[in-house]
């Protein structure tokens, strides 16, 4: 379904205005920056407020903008090829989103102290007092790969958009929105990044309310007429309490699911964890990360109400318009529907580009300070001044850009990914880790090498489940974070007396001060 609508003059001045001002807000904020502390991490010193609408804004990409309101448009039915916004689709999708926040109260509980018993720049290095150093550089490597991975989807999914408004090539898109992520977060650095999350916050939020307020406008009946159709197909729906196992969105993958996918990005992932270590005070971080949870229910409300009414507008006001893909149901209505000319295509463009640039400028400064921190000190060894270390941060800044930008390009010659292909990515690598800081959290015997060996059958087993499986990608959280703890305490047994490397002491019990 080719998109060929051209964006007008005012819209694209709108789109430009906004990449212009972000950019130069970014390298403003972020100016002043003397030692790598200040780069990549705010000098410690950022507001819970402004912690919380990063941590937000970081966690909703292009895929959730666009592809979470397809999960209330419709469904696939067995042997169809086009979609029916009449049949399927639905709001079953807020029971992950609670999930999220039950995982959020753990993470503040049991691992949020860990991070601030000393001058940590990375989530991993507590590992290193814990197991060992080479536990430490093969869970940031886990992390540095699924989430450049992960995260130059997300800029693929992006430039689609750009693609479709403009007469630009894909490739050239995604050049586009990569190299102006790539310069704030390389001037201004995460004191950058987190301001300018809040403003994209505001920005994309803004978006959907407007794209929302057109959508009612349009239809005949307006709001009512959007609740009506709603209860008649019963896109209203919310629980779901099948216990079957192939399904994405019930009671039982959404809370226990995505509490362990919180668990796992939320409390093992560096660009969470990064955030966290940029606030003023343990507490501050934890207020952040809690109330982050009840604005995230709030924001998939939204997106999933947004999905309602565009199935009311094309099942009533377009009815002979189909779709093959829920993921283009969105831009699709902005290409096609909105009124060209008024700058309101532009002000949900430039929602859609907050919403993938708000991730990509979090990724790039947090893998940076992993790479930094985790790999390029420990191998260095001799000490360095900060300046050398700042500037080194901001090559990895570049570098990783740089990867980004690449597997956004490949991607277009392989099948997109949707939001379920990449929170499957997220999922794969949060539940191995998450594994590994239970091993450490809680138990005393567990060393190197049985971590490792944990972290290794988790793998393994993961990589069964998604390929030879038809279990939903909600619980691989729960498969990969239980079979690597199992597997490493197990291993503990076979290999008794041998530690490997690291503290004998469970996490909670180690001072890494």
């Amino acid at each position: 379904m080719p998109l060929d609508s051209a964006i007008a003059p005012a819209d694209l001045a709108v789109l430009l205005a906004y990449l212009v001002g972000i950019v130069l807000f970014g390298i403003w904020v972020g100016r002043g920056q003397r030692n790598v502390t200040d780069y990549l991490l705010g000098g410690r010193d950022l507001p819970w407020w402004a912690i919380l609408g990063s941590i937000v804004a970081t966690e909703t990409s292009t895929v959730t903008f666009l592809s979470v309101p397809g999960l209330a448009f419709a469904a696939r039915q067995p042997g169809t090829t086009v979609l029916d916004p009449r049949v399927g689709g639905d709001l079953r999708f807020l029971q992950l989103a609670c999930g999220l926040l039950v995982g959020r109260c753990l993470i503040v509980y049991f691992l949020l102290p860990l991070f601030f018993r000393g001058q940590l720049f990375s989530a991993y290095e507590v590992l290193q007092y814990r197991f060992g150093g080479a536990t430490k550089r093969v869970a940031s490597l886990v992390f540095l790969l699924t989430r450049n991975i992960g995260d130059g989807l997300r800029l693929f999914l992006t430039a689609i958009v750009l693609a479709a408004m403009i007469d630009l090539p894909l490739a050239w898109c995604v050049v586009v929105i990569g190299v102006s992520t790539i310069i704030y977060t390389f001037t201004g650095g995460i004191k950058s990044v987190i301001w300018s999350d809040c403003i994209q916050f505001v920005i994309y939020i803004g978006g959907a309310i407007l794209a929302l307020a057109v959508i009612l406008y349009r239809l005949p009946g307006g709001w009512w007429e959007c609740v009506s159709f709603a209860q008649d197909t019963g896109k209203f729906r919310i629980l779901d309490s099948s216990c079957d196992l192939r399904l994405n969105f019930t009671v039982w993958s959404g809370i226990i699911g995505g509490a362990f996918l919180a668990l796992g990005t939320h409390g093992t992932d560096q660009m969470m964890v990064q955030r966290y270590l940029c606030a003023r005070r343990q507490r501050d971080a934890g207020v952040a990360l809690i109330a982050s949870g009840v604005v995230v229910i709030v924001q998939f409300a939204l997106f999933l109400l947004l999905g309602v009414a565009l199935a009311c507008f094309y099942a009533h006001v377009r009815p002979t318009v189909s779709f093959d893909s829920t993921d283009r149901v969105l831009s699709r209505f902005i290409v096609e529907e909105l009124p060209a000319g008024w700058g309101l295509i532009g002000v949900i463009l430039a929602a859609v580009f907050a919403a993938a640039m708000s991730t990509l400028s979090g990724s790039l400064n947090s893998s940076a300070s992993a790479a930094v921190h985790d790999f390029y000190l420990p191998w260095r060894r001799a000490a360095v001044s900060e300046r050398h270390l700042l500037w080194v941060s901001r090559g990895c800044t570049v570098l990783f850009g740089i990867i980004q930008i690449g597997i956004g390009i490949v991607a277009q010659y392989f099948a997109t990914a949707v939001v379920n292909d990449v929170l499957a990515i997220a999922s794969f690598a949060a539940g191995l880790l998450l594994g590994v800081f239970a091993l450490g959290v809680f138990t005393r015997r567990v060393g190197q090498r049985a971590a490792l060996a944990g972290l290794v059958t988790g793998l393994l087993v993961l990589t069964w489940v998604k390929f030879g499986t038809p279990v939903a990608y909600t619980w691989y959280g729960v498969i990969g974070a239980t079979t690597t703890f199992a597997a490493g305490l197990l291993a503990s047994y076979c290999w008794a007396g041998s530690q490997g490397g690291g503290s004998t002491s469970s996490l909670d019990e180690s001072e890494t001060a």
